[in-house]
């Protein structure tokens, strides 16, 4: 099946107002960068955004900020760490103004409740959080002495991930760090669609090489490379 398209426009024509949108990357590394813009430009509403951040490294994603498009955001990884920047990042200023609803998570805790949705599994225990704010509302249970939280699973509407190379089949293959959460993401969202930056024919990308299979991904457009230029200091 032919699952390419041919602008990142034609991709998200369909994602409506209110949609959970997971989006890839760690920092910079296979941010879907193209497909965040075209997001931005299609001016949908009210959406809750799953990233590792919001703005530090995925600049993009702070013109959603800016529109007034995100009520609600899911991450691991939210602000500057410095706080003079952080005091004039958009998306920790319309956290503090109670105009985005902010949810945090540790890393295994943020990339396990994506895989979990991926594979089918309502929900696991971790001792993540335990003792803290986290805790609060969740079921505890002890397990060999140790308590743990109940954590569930984070299914999401749509997946935007970035690779390296894809197939008209959806077979995506990542590059280095870009592996990161790209692909967890890819198996939680209902509908996945995948900038590539080279599309290539079924069949020629190697089996042994693949790091999400197609039956994961719905759509795939190619972007071609990005480009990242070095801040000034």
């Amino acid at each position: 099946m032919d699952k390419s398209y041919t602008s990142v426009e034609s991709a998200i024509e369909d994602i409506p107002d209110g949609a959970v949108i997971a989006f890839g990357g760690f920092f910079s590394a296979g941010k879907p960068a193209a497909l965040t813009l075209a997001l931005a430009k299609k001016g949908v509403k009210n959406l809750t955004v799953v990233a590792q951040q919001v703005g530090t490294g995925n600049e993009e994603m702070l013109e959603l900020v800016v529109n007034g498009q995100i009520k609600r955001a899911i991450c691991n990884y939210p602000f500057p760490r410095s706080a003079s920047k952080g005091g004039q990042h958009a998306f920790e200023q319309a956290v503090r103004n109670g105009k985005i609803a902010l949810e945090i998570y540790p890393i295994g805790t943020f990339v396990e409740k994506l895989r979990c949705a991926g594979t089918g599994i309502p929900g696991f225990y971790t001792p993540a959080g335990v003792g803290t704010v986290v805790a609060e509302g969740k079921e505890v249970r002890v397990f060999n002495g140790v308590e743990n939280l109940l954590e569930l699973a984070l299914p999401v509407d749509f997946a935007f991930v970035h690779a390296w190379k894809g197939d008209r089949e959806g077979n995506l293959v990542y590059r280095y760090t870009a592996q990161n959460y790209n692909n967890a993401m890819a198996m939680a969202g209902k509908v996945t669609i995948a900038e590539v930056e080279t599309l290539v024919e079924a069949g020629e990308l190697d089996p042994n090489c693949i790091h999400t299979p197609g039956i994961f991904v719905k759509r795939v457009v190619e972007t071609g490379r990005p480009e990242f230029h070095q801040a000034s200091v």
